[in-house]
């Protein structure tokens, strides 16, 4: 029997006729992978591959046709070096020892026993002979942000970001043999286990019911007997993945005979059509009482006799007409909706969301971040960026700016300043002054291709060069070929 959450790409034909497992999954090494993507010219295109190398073999277009947001699917690869230099318990140790690492912050030490899901997290930062006590008595330890302390884990997000068009986060889990950390739960993100060394026992349950389907936020723990019979059970060992949707709940407890370190990739929390019309709907009525009278005229003097809860089992025939006219005006509400504001808010949102890029080489050696400026014998050398009309520049990454208005100006909101911790920083924006609006946009819609500072549409080259130095500086752009400095 195939389980139906296994992916038919994991399968093929045998010579007497029947389906049997796939012996061996191959794949390039995570370090090959990411020299060769630094590569790609377009950084979208980059983050589709290392989409599809996560979920390889299955194809892109049929995850996201039958899996995505609808069931879990198991991705088993019998190759325990499919995922190495991800993230390992070496990687783990050197960050406590090296970096500042705080229990609540950073580090949680959790324990599930006998029912019963417990936090042991003291105060202070979290050291190595502490946590690796807690982690010899039963302890499980969950890394919050490895993005954080990691470079491989903040490169991978950073890239699988701009694939989702959604924030990618990221937990690393540690569980000591024959324990378990967690109680049964719901999550409101969609959720890749990533197995990276060791084994784990999971069971994954169907929704209760429509409401937990894609739910807006996480749910309690629940007790055993809340939750019925898993719908896929299963052992995740070193190289597979394990995908889930929001709204599944899960559990995975360690075998006894050996320890488990997964790293869960996340994204889409709160990036429904919902949130899109929370943004929305206020706006549109905020315009609708400015533009229509209908919207401002006063109610019903006498409404509250006869609507509200007190009166729902009161016959009366106004209430038809208060619930009619009330509709009327919902339905015309759509008319003064700002779609692309709401959409730019929620884009504004995203931007905050994001990491910063790590850059290619190519992309290092080309922007402000090689430029050779430098105080020498007391003076500054080499401050000024020799760009000409035949300069070519381009955006550094497909996602990384996006014009957006507030009243008459116009900002350009950006991810290159931000923290590699969440929300360290303000969102990141600074004004387009008019003249600059047409090529700032015909920049960003020239991706991926390098564009002249002369081809640019203003009105003059000193405004071009202007728009051209101001992004250089700022680390938004990078040119075909290095500048000259004096």
């Amino acid at each position: 029997t195939i389980h139906p959450s296994i992916h038919p790409s994991l399968l093929f034909q045998s010579r007497v006729g029947g389906l049997v497992p796939i012996p061996q999954v191959e794949g390039p090494a995570l370090h090959t992978l990411l020299t060769d993507l630094a590569k790609v010219h377009n950084s979208r295109e980059r983050a589709g591959k290392l989409f599809e190398w996560l979920i390889h073999p299955v194809p892109l277009q049929s995850f996201f046709r039958d899996i995505w947001e609808k069931k879990p699917a198991l991705i088993r690869r019998h190759n325990p070096e499919y995922y190495k230099g991800l993230f390992s318990t070496a990687e783990f140790d050197r960050i406590l020892r090296d970096d500042d690492v705080q229990f609540g912050v950073n580090l949680d030490v959790t324990s599930y026993r006998n029912g019963k899901r417990e936090t042991h997290n003291p105060p202070g930062r979290a050291l190595p002979f502490t946590v690796w006590d807690f982690y010899k008595n039963g302890c499980s330890l969950r890394l919050l942000n490895p993005q954080a302390f990691s470079i491989t884990v903040w490169n991978v997000l950073s890239i699988l970001q701009e694939h989702f068009g959604s924030m990618a986060g990221a937990n690393v889990y540690l569980t000591p043999a024959g324990t378990q950390g967690f109680a049964p739960h719901y999550d409101d993100i969609e959720a890749f286990i990533i197995q990276l060394e060791g084994r784990k026992h999971w069971r994954v349950y169907n929704p209760r019911s429509e409401d937990e389907v894609l739910p807006v936020a996480s749910s309690p723990n629940f007790s055993q007997s809340e939750i019925g019979e898993p719908s896929l059970e299963v052992v995740l060992e070193a190289g597979d993945l394990l995908y889930f949707p929001r709204g599944f709940i899960h559990q995975g407890d360690c075998l006894p005979d050996a320890h488990s370190l997964h790293i869960t990739i996340s994204s889409y929390q709160k990036n429904s059509w919902g949130d899109l019309l929370q943004k929305l709907v206020p706006a549109a009525l905020e315009m609708a009482m400015e533009e229509d009278i209908e919207f401002r005229q006063g109610l019903p003097l006498d409404y509250l006799t006869y609507m509200g809860v007190q009166n729902s089992d009161k016959e009366d025939s106004r209430k038809a007409q208060f619930t009619e006219h009330l509709l009327s005006l919902m339905k015309k509400l759509a008319k003064y909706a700002p779609v692309d504001a709401a959409v730019d808010q929620k884009a504004k949102e995203f931007l905050h969301d994001c990491l910063p890029p790590v850059l290619t080489p190519e992309e290092q050696a080309s922007s402000v971040y090689s430029a050779p400026t430098r105080i020498e014998d007391g003076k500054a050398r080499d401050v000024t960026a020799h760009i000409k009309p035949e300069t070519k520049i381009r955006l550094l990454r497909d996602g990384i700016a996006r014009l957006c208005s507030e009243g008459d100006a116009v900002f350009l909101c950006h991810t290159v300043d931000n923290s590699r911790v969440y929300h360290k920083e303000e969102l990141k924006s600074f004004e387009v002054l008019p003249e600059h609006t047409d090529a700032m946009e015909f920049l960003i819609h020239s991706y991926p291709d390098f564009v002249s500072v002369g081809s640019l549409p203003c009105d003059s080259f000193k405004e071009k060069a202007s728009l051209a130095e101001l992004l250089f500086e700022r680390g938004l752009i990078h040119t075909c070929e290095p500048l000259l400095f004096s």
